[in-house]
C-alpha cells in the first residue's frame, strides 16, 4: 500500500467536492487586485480548483496547480483544462521548476507536520520572484485538531510562531484577514534584494 500524500483527501475527494463552500472567495479576490495583470501564480494544494483557482483564472492570471490527490486533480482538469496542474505532494514539489509572482495555500499548511510546514513556506518563499507574495491559510491560535472530513490531524502553530517563519524565508508580512467563514489568512511579501 503506498502512502497517501493528500492528507486523507484522495480518500474522500467526492464528499469535499460536494460540501466545499465559497468561502475565502472574497479574500482571495481582493489579493488578486493587488497583483500585476497577467501575474504568474501557483495554487498549492488547489484541490479541485473552486473556490479559489476560479478567481485566479477569472483575473486573468498564468496559473498553475499542484494537488496531491489524484481525484482532486482528475476533477480540477476537468473544470480547467487550460490550466497546468501537477498531481504530487506540496512538500515534495519542484514547482514546476519556475518562479513565480504569488503563490496561494489555502486549506493545506495546518494538515502537514510542524517541520513540514516550516519547509513548505522557505520552499514557497524560494518560489517567488523578488517582491513576490504569498497568501495561505492557518488558525490564528496554535492549536491541534482532528480533520472532520478526514479525521487526520492538523496542527496550528499560531501567528507568532507563523509571522516568525515568513521572517525568516526572506518574506515580509502585509496582512493578516479573516473571511466570513472564520478561516484566518497571511500575505506576504518577499524581501526585494
Amino acid at each position: 500500500m503506498s502512502a497517501d500524500f493528500s492528507n486523507g483527501y484522495e480518500a474522500i475527494a467526492g464528499e469535499f467536492i460536494a460540501v466545499r463552500s465559497t468561502s475565502g472567495r472574497v479574500i482571495v479576490q481582493k489579493w488578486v487586485a493587488a497583483l500585476p495583470r497577467g501575474a504568474s501564480v501557483v495554487d498549492i494544494g488547489a484541490g479541485y480548483g473552486e473556490p479559489l483557482t476560479s478567481v485566479l483564472v477569472e483575473a486573468g492570471l498564468t496559473v498553475c496547480a499542484i494537488d496531491a490527490s489524484p481525484k482532486m486533480v482528475a476533477a480540477f482538469k476537468q473544470h480547467f483544462p487550460g490550466v497546468e496542474v501537477a498531481c504530487e505532494p506540496a512538500e515534495h514539489s519542484q514547482f514546476f521548476n519556475r518562479t513565480f509572482d504569488a503563490a496561494l495555500a489555502i486549506g493545506l499548511i495546518f494538515l502537514l507536520p510542524e517541520a513540514s510546514q516550516r519547509e513548505l513556506i522557505r520552499r514557497a518563499a524560494d518560489a517567488l520572484n523578488p517582491g513576490g507574495r504569498l497568501l495561505f491559510s492557518a488558525p490564528h491560535q496554535s492549536c491541534m485538531w482532528n480533520d472532520i472530513l478526514t479525521d487526520q490531524p492538523s496542527l496550528s502553530l499560531g501567528a507568532d510562531e507563523y509571522r516568525q517563519i515568513l521572517t525568516s524565508a526572506a518574506l515580509n508580512s502585509i496582512d493578516e484577514y479573516v473571511d466570513e467563514g472564520g478561516t484566518y489568512y497571511y500575505e506576504a511579501q518577499k524581501v526585494e534584494v
